[in-house]
């Protein structure tokens, strides 16, 4: 533990997060399995893929990763890629600095960050109040290993089912992604706008000129950092007081 033996409030919390981290872990298996498909006609051991996932926990970040490496690109574009697929979690472990108490210590702030996905920065936000480090620590506890292990037995699969199996299984990948950008779009018709014009530049930019011939990975960052900026200059997100005073 960080601070030797949890008291039992901590105790308390820690127990709480893990319950509330065992439905994530079971949905985390199930999509690291997939990318353990992924991952290993990318050449990736599974010892690697543990490790991959145990420091990334990020289907996105993941995928853009083993599709990359997959395609033998050099490092900063892998890097610059994966930054770029990962920066939401810039924004999310910033907004929950506002939740913890002063007297919290950098440690915990940093373990608490190092654990934000979407599910957990979910319930966590769900919960209300001040933060405590423990309930996260638990919700980690649970689900970081459970999607770590979910990569490697995919890349284990990956070796042993047959093409068409694995040809099935790839499918669900698609299917994560879809069920990842359909519930907002449906929402917001500028969301909706936005992931059919990715979908248009992204075949546009794969067959033209110039551009079709850098690399795939390229032309992701360009293409999100080109579509959600423009998004960002032309459909800011207004606060209640903006809104107000307009």
């Amino acid at each position: 533990m960080i601070e030797g033996e949890m008291r039992p409030s901590r105790r308390a919390a820690f127990m709480e997060g893990m319950r509330d981290g065992v439905p994530i872990a079971l949905g985390y298996f199930v999509v690291a399995f997939t990318l353990g498909i992924l991952a290993e006609t990318a050449g990736l051991t599974p010892w690697q893929g543990f490790v991959t996932s145990l420091l990334n926990i990020a289907s996105a970040g993941e995928y853009a990763g083993f599709t990359v490496i997959a395609a033998h690109a050099p490092y900063l574009e892998l890097a610059v890629l994966t930054l770029v697929a990962n920066a939401r979690y810039l924004l999310m472990a910033a907004a929950l600095t506002q939740r913890f108490s002063s007297e919290t210590s950098l440690a915990h702030r940093l373990a608490v960050s190092f654990g934000v996905t979407d599910e957990i920065f979910g319930i966590t936000v769900a919960r209300g109040g001040r933060i405590d480090p423990y309930y996260n620590y638990g919700a980690i506890a649970v689900s970081v290993p459970v999607w770590s292990i979910g990569t490697s037995i995919g890349i284990m699969a990956g070796g042993i089912l047959p093409a068409a199996a694995l040809s099935a299984l790839s499918v669900a990948l698609y299917g994560m992604f879809v069920w990842v950008i359909l519930p907002p779009a449906k929402k917001s018709r500028v969301i909706g706008g936005m992931v059919l014009a990715s979908f248009l530049l992204s075949f546009a930019t794969a067959h033209a000129p110039l551009v079709s011939d850098l690399s795939g990975g390229t032309r992701t960052i360009i293409l999100t950092l080109l579509i959600a900026g423009l998004g960002a200059a032309l459909f800011p997100v207004r606060t209640e007081g903006e809104n107000g005073d307009a």
